[in-house]
C-alpha cells in the first residue's frame, strides 16, 4: 500500500498544484498577504478514526501529510473526542458543551425535522459576527431542514453529506461489511438488504442546494479538495480572517479512495487512509501556495474507529478495552472505553506552535470551542456554561496543564444515550456501565451496572484490563474524587440554560432532489 499512496500522494500534488497555479496567475502582481492579527482556522475533522491509525512507522508511509503536520506542530496523546458517536461528538465541538446541556445526546436521522437547537451558538456564528469568513465542507450531520442547514449555523458556504455517507445509496457503492447494493434504477423495485437502503440515494448539497443525488463517492475527495481550495481564496480575496471547517467522510464506512487504484478489500482501509492525507495535503498546499500566514491546523476526530466493520475499521492502537473483550462485545465506537474516544490529534501553527512537540495533557473536542474564540479576541454568551477549557497556554507555551476530570457521555451502548456514567479523573477511569457494543463477528457485551465503579489506572494499564481492588486505599481515595467530580458537574448542568433537540422523524424531511425519480435521482453541477 505504501506504493498505492506514493501514487495517491503525486496525483494528488499535480492536481492541486494545477488548481493553485492557475488561479494564483491572477495574482502573480500582488503583494504578499499581510499578517493579521487575527488568525485563520482550518479544523479538520476525520470520521471514525482510531488512536492508533496515525503516526506509526508503518502509516507515516501512507499519510505523508498527516506525518508533516505532526513534524510541524504538537501532538496531544492524551486528546478525546466529546462523545464516541456522530452527531453529539459534533455539536460538542461546536458548542463547547456536552449534550445534557446542548440537547444532542445521539445522532439525527435522514428523515429528522430538527437538528443542534436553535438557542446554542457555534464558534462559526460566533467568528462570522466578528468578521471572519466562515466555510464548511463535508459531513455535518446536526439537522439539514429549513434553520438546522450549516449556511444557518455561521457558515457562509457549505459543500457536503449532510449526515453520515451511510445513510444513503451510491451507483458504486463502496466496501462496507455487510456489503450494500447500488441505488435502485426502477421507481418500482423494492430491494433493501439489512441496514442497506437502495430507495433513498445519498445528497451532496452546496449551501442549501442538492447538486448530486446520488454523488459519486470515488470523486468526492478531489471534489472537496477543490472547494476548499476556492474558500481559501475567496478568503483571501476579501481580505478577512477565515474558518474553514473540513468533516470527512474518511474513514466512515462505506470506505472510497481515488477510483485509478486497484485496491482489494484487504487493503481498502489503508487505501482511504491515504486518499484522507492527500485531502489534508490538498489544504497544506494551498496555505502554503497562496502565502496565507498565520493560519492554524486542527486535526483531530470524532470518535473511535467502529469495530464491527472488522478489515474496515481502523485501529485503536493499545487501547484495546480488555476488560470488556475478555467478555465480549466491543470497546471502541459508541463505547465509552479509551479506543472509543482517544482521537489523533495534532495543531499546526508555524512560528506560534512549537514544532514536533508532543503534549500528554489530558485534553478534549470540547475544549476547540473556547480556545479558538480566545485565539480570535471572541467572547463566548455568558449566559450558560461549558465544558470545554482554553488551552491556549498548552499550545503556545508549552504547559501541560488540561483537564481535571473529564466525563465521557453514554453514546449508543449501554445505558441512556448522553448520560455521564464514565469519569476520567487524572490518570483514572471509572465506569458506573460497560457493555452494549457490536464487536468485529457479531459478540454484543451484556449491559452491566457497576456500583461502586470499575476503576482502571491508565497510567499503568491503557489497555484497560485490571481493576483496581474496591477494597484497596487507592481505589477509595480514587472513588471520592470520581463522586465529587461527577457530582459536582451534573449540579451544574442541573442549573444551568440546557437545551432540547427535536428527534421527530418524518419521511417529508428526507433529502429529495426529485421524488418522481428513482433513489431521488439528479444531476446538477457545483
Amino acid at each position: 500500500m505504501a506504493d498505492a499512496g506514493f501514487c495517491v500522494l503525486l496525483l494528488c500534488c499535480s492536481l492541486v498544484s494545477g488548481l493553485v497555479y492557475y488561479i494564483n496567475r491572477s495574482f502573480e502582481h500582488e503583494d504578499k498577504i499581510k499578517i493579521s492579527e487575527r488568525p485563520n482556522f482550518i479544523i479538520i475533522l476525520a470520521d471514525d478514526i482510531g488512536w492508533g491509525d496515525l503516526w506509526t512507522k508503518q502509516s507515516d508511509s501512507t499519510t505523508p501529510w498527516l506525518h508533516k503536520l505532526k513534524v510541524e506542530g504538537k501532538r496531544f496523546t492524551d486528546f478525546h473526542s466529546p462523545a464516541s458517536t456522530c452527531s453529539p461528538s459534533r455539536a460538542a465541538l461546536l458548542t463547547g458543551r456536552h449534550g445534557l446541556r446542548n440537547g444532542v445526546t445521539h445522532n439525527f436521522a435522514k428523515g429528522s425535522v430538527g437538528g443542534l437547537p436553535l438557542n446554542e451558538t457555534t464558534f462559526a456564528q460566533l467568528l462570522r459576527d466578528a468578521g471572519y469568513y466562515t466555510a464548511m465542507i463535508g459531513k455535518w450531520h446536526l439537522g439539514h431542514n429549513g434553520l438546522y442547514h450549516p449556511v444557518h449555523r455561521g457558515f457562509d458556504y457549505y459543500l457536503g453529506i449532510p449526515y453520515s455517507n451511510d445513510m444513503g445509496c451510491t451507483d458504486k457503492p463502496g466496501y462496507d461489511l455487510p456489503s450494500c447494493p447500488p441505488c435502485e434504477q426502477s421507481l418500482h423495485s423494492s430491494r433493501k438488504r439489512g441496514e442497506c437502503d437502495s430507495k433513498v440515494a445519498l445528497p451532496l448539497f452546496e449551501n442549501q442546494t442538492i447538486v448530486e443525488q446520488p454523488l459519486d463517492l470515488w470523486a468526492l475527495t478531489g471534489r472537496y479538495a477543490k472547494a476548499a481550495v476556492r474558500q481559501i481564496l475567496t478568503a483571501r480575496n476579501r481580505r478577512q480572517p477565515f474558518l474553514l471547517y473540513v468533516a470527512l467522510a474518511h474513514m466512515h464506512v462505506p470506505l472510497f479512495h481515488y477510483r485509478f487504484l486497484n485496491v482489494t478489500g484487504k487493503d481498502a482501509y489503508s487505501a482511504s487512509l491515504s486518499d484522507m492525507d492527500s485531502l489534508v495535503g490538498s489544504i497544506m498546499l494551498a496555505i502554503e501556495a497562496f502565502s496565507v500566514e498565520n493560519t492554524l491546523i486542527w486535526f483531530t476526530g470524532d470518535n473511535g474507529p467502529w469495530e464491527q466493520k472488522c478489515q474496515f475499521a481502523g485501529s485503536p492502537g493499545p487501547f484495546v478495552g480488555r476488560w470488556q473483550t475478555s467478555r465480549g462485545g466491543g470497546s471502541a465506537k459508541r463505547t465509552t472505553w479509551e479506543g472509543g474516544h482517544r482521537v489523533p490529534t495534532v495543531v499546526s501553527w508555524p512560528g506560534k506552535i512549537s514544532p514536533n512537540t508532543n503534549s500528554s495533557a489530558l485534553l478534549s473536542g470540547l475544549d476547540i470551542f473556547p480556545t479558538v474564540l480566545s485565539l480570535a479576541g471572541v467572547e463566548p454568551p455568558s449566559d450558560r456554561r461549558y465544558e470545554g477549557i482554553d488551552i491556549t497556554d498548552v499550545l503556545l507555551h508549552d504547559a501541560d496543564t488540561g483537564h481535571k476530570s473529564l466525563m465521557h457521555p453514554n453514546s449508543g451502548a449501554a445505558g441512556q444515550f448522553g448520560d455521564l456514567q464514565t469519569v476520567r479523573v487524572g490518570r483514572y477511569k471509572a465506569f458506573y456501565i460497560t457493555g452494549g457494543a457490536e464487536a468485529c463477528g457479531g459478540g454484543t457485551g451484556t449491559p452491566e451496572l457497576h456500583d461502586p465503579p470499575l476503576i482502571f489506572d491508565l497510567a499503568k494499564d491503557e489497555a484497560e484490563e485490571s481493576v483496581l481492588d474496591p477494597a484497596s486505599e487507592e481505589y477509595q481515595a480514587v472513588l471520592k474524587d470520581v463522586e465529587r467530580e461527577r457530582e459536582a458537574l451534573l449540579w451544574d448542568i442541573a442549573l444551568d440554560n440546557v437545551s432540547i433537540a427535536d428527534y421527530t422523524v418524518t419521511q417529508a424531511a428526507v433529502p429529495c432532489c426529485q421524488t418522481h425519480n428513482p433513489a431521488c435521482r439528479c444531476h446538477g453541477s457545483s
